[in-house]
């Protein structure tokens, strides 16, 4: 698994919880308002685009990558991250310019 790198102008970062973890989640998306002047995501308890799993996002700029990636791999718990690009390409950003913290959950790329 690579760490990501800020080799992009715009990110989006999706993360994934379940009913079990619903609770931290929650309350880490929560976090991520108040530290971030950032635009977080629905809290999506049901399934959307290629997330194969419950998931909210935050939207990021490679400004504030250096920041946001290490606190979110720091307080993230047990919670899979996707960081992904935002270049246009729906598939491109949800592969090849695709990084992971914690483990990596599969996407249903056919929506893409």
């Amino acid at each position: 698994m690579t760490y990501p790198k800020n080799i992009h102008q715009d990110y989006h970062a999706h993360v994934y919880f379940d009913a079990y973890s619903n609770d931290f989640a929650s309350d880490l998306r929560d976090q991520i308002s108040r530290e971030f002047a950032l635009s977080v995501g629905r809290f999506n308890q049901k399934l959307v685009g290629p997330h194969t799993m419950w998931s909210f996002s935050v939207t990021f700029t490679a400004d504030d990558f250096d920041v946001l990636i290490p606190w979110l791999d720091k307080s993230r718990g047990e919670l899979p991250v996707l960081v992904h690009a935002l270049t246009g390409n729906d598939l491109k950003d949800h592969t090849e310019f695709a990084y992971w913290l914690g483990k990596p959950v599969e996407l249903d790329l056919s929506s893409l």
